[in-house]
């Protein structure tokens, strides 16, 4: 199916064909982030000036937490396969606001890591039953002629980043009192999440078939396609997860705070807000998911790159921003093509009924990437090489990642 160019006036007609469901899968999307973006940029500094971690513990207590959420996301994918979205989701939930209050009082750092596990053990409940159930029933919408179902993960993507937007800011707002206000507040919004998915969520979703369990990891591990969509992510994420690791230090190092981080973290989430869907128009009616799944990863590099080629110039204060700003931009611009391509493979590569499950293990395996890969960069940025060699070798890693893609059998754009 090839797309076509959607006037602002058909597509908000077809935006407001979005079944109810839809609409509120991709409302949630937007309440999740809220609450998660309120707190996690500013825990690295937690972590490191008042809890008093150093720079590798920081890196893999901040890995231990993106394992024990994208890492176990094939748990609550087989889970919600097996038992449905409602009750995965409001597990979830729970689980989350019991996280966030246990970090906001943790001052050790085994109650640190255990509650950064139960937060990241939350949303591997929650983030794969509705990941795969907005994936399942944008693949319906565009059965039945809504358009390409990458516009409905872009949607998706676009709620997601409007929440990342609000909550770094609300997160920075309530940091002046300290950062246990912020915690609280993340549960709070958490408890709203709760109560309104257990109002509105439905029992049963037509269409959605539950399956045993057993019998589907063997037949994933033997799907070398999905796996080297999983590699490739995996890659993308890694990278992504900078924006907490290599970014606050870079930020500190130019401006004497990480007061400007909450900016740059809004200008990603502004850019996507504004530029995700005319973005994904343009790639699927010009790329294949390959080729545009490979254009991000470049767009990703290069960020990387930019900031280390700065680094020997040691620019500070305002101009020193500047390449931390353009590492923003290049890598929310390659976010744009990676992030809604992935989530629209997935479907063509899963098994029947088991959407949930290869949903879950798209970030699982890319988890495992990123628990390994964050206390090595960790350990990289201590180091005390010169600074843009760490920059340099991160460049490395989603570039080298394009050769890992799978090769589509009915490779054309429009989906």
């Amino acid at each position: 199916m090839t797309s076509t160019s959607v006037v602002p006036g058909k597509a908000s007609r077809e935006r407001t064909r979005l079944s109810p469901l839809l609409r509120l899968l991709i409302l949630t999307q937007l309440a999740f982030n809220v609450g998660f973006f309120a707190v996690l940029p500013f825990l690295s500094e937690h972590l490191g000036q008042a809890v008093g971690m150093a720079g590798w513990l920081v890196g893999l207590v901040l890995g231990l937490r993106t394992f024990s959420q994208q890492g176990l996301f094939v748990v609550g994918g087989a889970l919600a396969d097996r038992y449905g979205i409602r009750p995965v989701v409001l597990a979830g939930c729970a689980l989350r606001i019991a996280g966030f209050a246990w970090l906001g009082f943790a001052e050790r750092t085994w109650t640190v890591i255990g509650a950064v596990l139960l937060i990241g053990f939350a949303a591997a409940l929650f983030s794969p039953a509705v990941e795969s159930e907005v994936a399942r029933q944008a693949v319906a919408w565009e059965d039945a002629g809504g358009g390409p179902r990458t516009r409905v993960l872009a949607l998706f993507t676009v709620a997601g980043q409007a929440g990342a937007f609000v909550g770094p800011l609300l997160g920075a707002l309530l940091l002046s009192v300290d950062f246990r206000t912020v915690c609280l507040a993340g549960a709070g919004i958490f408890v709203l999440v709760l109560a309104g998915h257990a109002w509105l969520l439905p029992q049963r979703i037509p269409g959605r078939a539950r399956v045993e369990v057993r019998g589907g990891t063997r037949l994933l591990l033997r799907n070398r396609r999905f796996l080297a969509l999983c590699c490739g992510y995996g890659a993308y994420l890694l990278a992504y997860n900078q924006l907490y690791l290599a970014l606050p230090a870079e930020v500190e190092r130019a401006a004497g705070s990480q007061a400007p981080l909450a900016w740059l973290f809004a200008l990603s989430s502004l850019l996507v807000v504004t530029a995700q869907l005319p973005v994904t128009r343009w790639a699927g009616s010009r790329l294949t998911l390959r080729r545009s799944m490979a254009a991000g990863l470049l767009l990703v590099a290069a960020g990387f790159v930019v900031v280390g080629a700065a680094r020997p110039a040691g620019w500070t204060g305002t101009a020193g921003l500047l390449p931390a700003a353009g590492f923003v931009v290049l890598l929310t611009l390659g976010q744009m093509l990676v992030a809604p391509v992935a989530r629209a493979w997935v479907p063509d590569l899963a098994e029947e009924g088991r959407l949930g499950l290869y949903t879950g293990a798209l970030s699982s395996v890319s988890g495992l990437i990123v628990l390994v890969g964050s206390a090595a960069t960790g350990t990289l940025l201590d180091s005390g090489l010169p600074g843009a060699v760490p920059w340099l070798v991160l460049a490395a890693v989603p570039a080298a990642a394009i050769a890992l893609l799978p090769g589509r059998r009915t490779d054309r754009p429009g989906r």
